[in-house]
């Protein structure tokens, strides 16, 4: 009987140590599955569904959902805790960082690229810089064979036709990065107080602004709006066949987006980025935005993955997996119009693995 009964409690001992967190790693074999829900960027959203499903082959038990709210919402959602993570194109501003301090890592996650597109019938390799979309975007240039954009296309015949401005209608990141992009490289007619998630638009109060929710709601408006212009992240400009502009960069180049140009962006970058996952992103994750470097692409940007340090039991173990997984085999699946994240990049964030630990009941 006793010894019955210690094989009993031995079993009872043993089971409780593998619902134990505390310095192990989770099996989750014996429990259910795990869901991390989030939501944010919906830049990022391509390839975090991409994801989601990558690492079901490998983690079974590891549920990802995410909902594509643009980057403001999801930002805004997880600075109140109700998502376990959040996709957002820039970081956290230094402001709301130092609030969060300790208790938050962001992981730059992929390189993504930002496309200007247009529908202009009949013209295809348009060369713009950041001056003349500037002017675009104030409502100072009206139409496509403005001498603005005809001094930049010598050869191509450009229709008298007025442009249809579209831009996001909702907070987003790729937003930011464009208005950023302006302000850095024509500041004089683009100033800081246009910059951020949800300027307030000048060419909308000449009326031919129009406003789409996400990079999906730009490129349909793009499509079906003759004579207008707009911008997306990369994937959806090749996905969908829009044409797209060739940009200068701070070389004087015209450069179409590519893997080899967003990487020639982020090389010139790396020395600017934080060496901890932890620390404050705000101040050098622009540094890619009109990077200098020859063949670099000037609206190349990180796009960010934000997770808490801490979460009740068996989350902390799915953040600590997948966070792992899109650093090592994730970035062996990057989806088309993404570019992965230089190795740098990639041991700075397996620091984060460490970092994410059981909360205290």
């Amino acid at each position: 009987m006793l010894k019955r009964l210690a094989a009993l409690l031995l079993a009872v001992i043993a089971s409780m140590a593998l619902l134990s967190y505390a310095g192990q790693r989770w099996k989750p074999e014996v429990l259910d599955s795990v869901v991390l829900h989030g939501e944010g960027s919906s830049f990022l959203y391509p390839q975090v569904q991409a994801w989601s499903e990558d690492i079901r082959s490998s983690y079974p038990w590891l549920v990802i959902n995410y909902n594509p709210t643009g980057s403001g919402a999801g930002q805004s959602a997880f600075i109140k805790n109700v998502v376990d993570f959040a996709g957002s194109d820039p970081p956290l501003t230094g402001e709301a960082w130092a609030r969060l301090r300790g208790s938050v890592v962001q992981l730059p996650v992929v390189i993504g690229m930002v496309a200007v597109v247009y529908n202009v019938p009949g013209v295809e390799g348009l060369r713009l810089d950041a001056e003349v979309l500037a002017l675009i975007y104030r409502g100072e240039v009206e139409y496509w064979d403005d001498e603005a954009i005809a001094r930049l296309n010598p050869g191509i015949r450009l229709p008298n036709e007025r442009i249809i401005v579209v831009h996001r209608s909702d907070s987003s990141g790729t937003t930011q990065v464009f208005t950023l992009y302006l302000h850095k490289a024509a500041p004089d007619l683009w100033p800081q107080e246009l910059v951020g998630k949800s300027p307030d638009w000048p060419v909308d109060y000449t009326g031919r602004g129009i406003g789409g929710k996400g990079n999906q709601g730009v490129t349909e408006l793009v499509k079906k709006n003759l004579y207008s212009i707009g911008y997306v992240e990369y994937s959806y400009a090749v996905k969908e066949g829009l044409s797209i502009a060739l940009l200068e960069n701070r070389e004087g180049e015209y450069v179409a987006p590519s893997p080899e140009a967003a990487q020639e962006a982020a090389k010139n970058a790396l020395s600017n980025l934080p060496s901890s996952p932890d620390g404050d992103w705000s101040s050098g994750f622009d540094a890619v935005i009109y990077a200098p470097g020859r063949g670099s692409y000037p609206l190349t940007t990180w796009s960010f993955l934000l997770f808490y340090k801490e979460y009740p039991g068996p989350k902390a173990e799915a953040v600590r997996t997948f966070i792992e997984w899109i650093n090592t085999e994730g970035q062996k699946s990057v989806v088309g119009g993404y570019v992965p994240i230089p190795e740098e990049l990639r041991s700075i964030n397996l620091k984060a693995v460490e970092m994410i630990r059981v909360a205290e009941r």
